[in-house]
């Protein structure tokens, strides 16, 4: 597995997002020894960004992942999120004050079982909580060892540039994918001018750009596509026939469909490190196989050239969250 830096902070340029193991999708929760074993797997075949947060489940993924990385924690990057879950009684919206902070990192250090968090991120900026002031108590978690380096996770240009003149920030987690091309126009330059990292979260389109999607009635009750905008009416078979595109140049390839999507991400830039969920070994082995595919040109231009998906990344109450 070849590795990049995320500012500083050296990771295997595919990580692993772990969020479906125990939460949103179809079947999550069901089979904790087979996540356990895809996470062992994953650190057998080099993958060392792992990502977690304290919202998925709430708290049950993080205990997962503390489980699983019982005598391999000094194998991989951990990573994991704060910001959604108040633990100052704030009735609604994310919570990023300092004393939510200073109270979510003790529970996140306790459920994953170590001393450390190697890159914390801001799940979502809290607009009632000046940057400044969660960053400032991000430096003091560093300071004391607590934390190693500092994320955010779908901020705008504004938030990243004055969140780094407090303390470096070191990665920003954004969707990004041949579905979701957002980042490409305000955050990247930015985090090219600033010596920031970038990890693409949903780099396979939630699924879409895996083939595997071909129906909604493939979802249970619990997982959160089913009203997700991409996956319903008209949208859903828009977006069918970009994934059928993707298809047809893996066929091109021998590769797989999920291994096309994230090659082309891989060729966006040396800074990127995406982070594909899964909780099934076979898809952990694709999806790491990706890291030898090689692109043409044309077929690169080609998967560029592909029309934007149709439908917001988000339900309404999510998309409100997202800094643009």
């Amino acid at each position: 597995m070849k590795h990049i830096k995320l500012r500083d902070l050296d990771v295997s340029r595919i990580g692993l997002g772990a969020m479906g193991m125990s939460h949103g999708y179809t079947g999550a929760g069901t089979d904790d020894e087979q996540s356990v074993r895809t996470i062992h797997r994953a650190i057998d075949l080099g993958v060392t960004l792992l990502d977690t947060a304290e919202v998925y489940g709430p708290y049950t993924n993080e205990e997962l992942v503390g489980r699983a990385l019982q005598g391999r924690r000094d194998k991989v990057v951990l990573a994991t999120k704060f910001g959604l879950i108040s633990h100052t009684g704030r009735p609604s919206g994310p919570d990023s004050s300092p004393a939510s902070i200073r109270a979510a990192v003790e529970g996140s250090l306790k459920r994953l079982g170590t001393d450390h968090i190697d890159l914390y991120y801001q799940h979502r900026v809290d607009p009632g909580t000046p940057i400044e002031e969660t960053v400032g108590a991000l430096a003091e978690l560093v300071a004391q060892g607590k934390i190693r380096h500092i994320g955010l996770s779908e901020a705008g240009p504004e938030t990243i540039r004055r969140a780094h003149a407090v303390h470096p920030v070191t990665a920003v987690q954004s969707e990004y994918s041949l579905f979701t091309r957002d980042p490409e126009a305000r955050v990247l330059p930015v985090l090219r001018e600033l010596n920031i990292g970038f990890v693409p979260f949903s780099p396979l389109g939630r699924g879409f750009l895996t083939g595997t999607i071909r129906s909604t009635d493939q979802f249970d009750a619990n997982d959160f596509r089913a009203d997700n905008p991409r996956f319903t009416e008209e949208n859903f078979q828009h977006n069918l026939r970009l994934a059928d595109q993707v298809a047809a140049i893996a066929g091109e390839i021998d590769a797989s469909p999920a291994q096309v999507a994230l090659a082309w991400l891989l060729a966006q830039g040396d800074d990127i490190a995406p982070i594909p969920g899964t909780r099934r070994v076979a898809r952990l082995e694709e999806n790491t196989a990706a890291d030898a595919v090689h692109l043409t040109d044309d077929q690169l231009a080609r998967l560029t050239g592909l029309p934007p998906a149709a439908g917001d990344t988000h339900n309404e109450a999510g998309m409100r969250m997202m800094e643009r």
